[in-house]
């Protein structure tokens, strides 16, 4: 990648204010934090006696210097050390922001020491289980050096030469793992490429996978929404910090800049326990996206049911992980290899969700592929195509700026799997189409089924989850393209899943009627007799943002949008349908179902682990 491709803006210091926390500030030393101590009265005390190394200087290959806090047990000789990467502050884990997130998710606070990076492993936990906590401060935050990057190869090589370092402590056994869930599980793909000698294993808890595709430009449309709030909020230090949105306006399309924001997957060989889910509108592409192609012969899938954080912290997956890290940290012999390669949930969105659902593959092995046609006529979806071509159509910008096709189901139908959309299209009064596709499910008298997926369900939540913050809420599988950019990449590309190339721009013309692929986010859900699927297709974002305070997605639309059905023109949506089993009618009592419901605020994963 060439210099002048990377665009830098002036960063600001780390100062007293909502994301600076009790640990925030720059302390060199070290000390012994007793069991029983409290950060702060919110958070739950220490079980054992803790070392603290906090502002400890480590020097990367190419002379910077950062810091980062350790968290060890006390007294308890050479330990394993798992490393929390972001550029969110170290000490950030009782700052009002981290506390604010878990209050509107419906947390409590209580549940963690504080002494935690924010999605991060808990010190107070992994302590008193024989691990040390690495929470750096990267690279151009707060007190290290350097200017600061954003999801980069670079932090992988960073990240490296931290392993390195600490696997060479007196008080490391030389294994070092990683963990957490969003930019944490993004660093883990990039720092694993680089294979650095002592790293052990790997738990990506949800993440981006291609800065591209998921994060700034997905679909090849310029949603910057979340991207600012990441970069004017995220990377506060003494330096530079990279400026995503200049280049992203410079750059709209893929270039080597790009490319070094995708990880090597094909270098991931440690062994990986990746989390995923559904409903994460950021996360879920990417999440299974390197999963897929992740070199690694020894990595687990689990897919839930619910948010990356609820998840994350619950009491029961902690276990499920600490197993994990005992195998691949401390050589026990616990059995994990018999953990199923994938553990994956159905969603039932009426309370009934599958989870812990066995499987060797994703999607399962006995998941066929289906084509339901869409039919401009009726407005129906069918598994035969329409012998009669007709059309469907909207106005861009007007209320009604959507049409949607509809299918019945007679008996229990399963879909697992990656949808897919291959439709017709053609643009009036405009040479471009900025396209939103949701697979929504209904009930049978045709109402939208949606689901919380945190234990918040007030009144407040409602309202910030009503038209955006799709990750607290479940609306369905949604997918997105600029038509402009529909060209496949021949070499990323599958049968399941559609890759764009977006190295260039195909303009319509008057007339013009172009055939275009665009893949929804994985799904896993279950329709009961008389319960309805419906695919709508829009001129706008159907969920809104994805999270509150994120800055709307304006589509660069006008005219009219016609979707062509039928006759040689037979559009169809692509679904994952698995032969059913027995368990997945309405029976209760059943040990693999779970039901999120608003009375219990936290969320225990059903069936034994």
């Amino acid at each position: 990648m060439s210099d002048d491709q990377r665009i830098y803006m002036p960063s600001q210091p780390l100062e007293p204010g909502d994301r600076y926390g009790v640990l925030s500030g720059f302390d060199p030393g070290t000390r012994t934090l007793e069991a029983g101590f409290r950060i702060a009265p919110p958070f739950k005390p220490l079980p054992v006696d803790v070392v603290l190394d906090k502002d400890v200087p480590v020097t990367l290959r190419d002379g910077v210097t950062v810091h980062v806090d350790v968290f060890r047990p006390a007294g308890a000789g050479k330990v394993p050390v798992i490393v929390a990467w972001s550029p969110y502050g170290k000490g950030q884990g009782t700052s009002a922001s981290v506390m604010g997130v878990f209050g509107m998710v419906g947390l409590d606070n209580g549940a963690v020491s504080g002494l935690e990076k924010f999605e991060g492993p808990d010190p107070a936990y992994w302590c008193a289980r024989g691990y040390a906590i690495c929470n750096p401060d990267i690279r151009g935050v707060a007190d290290s050096e350097g200017d600061s990057v954003l999801w980069d190869r670079q932090e992988g090589r960073d990240c490296y030469d931290l392993i390195e370092w600490l696997a060479v402590q007196d008080w490391c056994t030389g294994r070092v793992a990683m963990s957490g869930t969003s930019y944490l599980a993004v660093s883990q793909w990039f720092t694993a490429a680089e294979q650095p000698p002592h790293l052990a294993a790997i738990n990506p808890w949800e993440g981006v996978s291609d800065v591209y595709r998921d994060f700034l430009l997905r679909g090849g449309m310029p949603d910057t929404g979340f991207a600012r709030h990441l970069r004017d909020h995220s990377f506060w230090g003494n330096g530079q910090k990279e400026d995503i949105i200049a280049e992203a306006e410079r750059h709209p399309l893929m270039n080597d800049l790009w490319e070094n924001k995708i990880p090597e997957f094909e270098k991931i060989d440690v062994p990986a326990y990746v989390v995923a889910s559904y409903s994460n509108t950021l996360h879920t592409a990417g999440t299974f996206r390197a999963w897929r192609r992740m070199a690694s012969e020894r990595k687990w899938l689990r897919v839930h049911n619910t948010q990356e954080w609820p998840d994350y912290y619950d009491e029961a997956n902690t276990e499920d992980l600490r197993r994990f890290f005992d195998r691949f940290l401390k050589d026990e012999d616990n059995g994990w290899e018999r953990t199923p390669t994938v553990r994956y949930s159905v969603l039932d969105l009426e309370g009934g969700d599958q989870v812990d659902v066995p499987a060797d593959r994703f999607p399962p092995a006995d998941v066929t592929p289906a084509k339901y046609y869409l039919d401009g006529r009726s407005r129906t979806l069918a598994t035969t195509a329409p012998t009669a071509g007709a059309t469907a159509e909207y106005t861009a910008g007007t209320n009604a700026d959507t049409v949607s096709f509809v299918t019945r189901f007679d008996r229990e139908t399963v879909l697992v799997g990656y949808p897919k959309a291959h439709l017709w299209v053609e643009a009036k009064g405009s040479d471009d189409m900025d396209l939103f596709l949701l697979v929504q499910k209904l009930d049978a008298y045709g109402t939208p089924l949606q689901q919380f997926t945190v234990p918040n369900q007030g009144a407040r939540i409602q309202d910030v989850t009503e038209r955006g913050a799709s990750i607290l809420r479940y609306k369905g599988a949604d997918g997105r393209l600029r038509v402009s950019l529909r060209r496949l990449d021949g070499t990323l590309s599958t049968d399941d899943v559609p890759v764009h190339s977006f190295d260039r721009i195909e303009k319509l013309s008057p007339g013009e009627i172009v055939d275009v692929e665009i893949d929804l986010l994985p799904i896993g859900l279950a329709f009961h007799p008389g319960e309805q699927l419906r695919l709508v297709i829009s001129g706008r974002s159907i969920l809104g943002t994805m999270m509150p305070g994120i800055r709307e997605y304006t589509p660069a639309n006008t005219g009219q949008h016609i979707i062509h059905t039928g006759g040689e023109h037979a559009s169809y949506l692509r679904l994952p349908v698995q032969a059913v089993r027995p368990s997945w009618g309405r029976s209760p009592g059943t040990p693999s179902v779970r039901s999120a419901s608003p009375q219990s605020p936290h969320l225990e994963p059903a069936g034994a682990r």
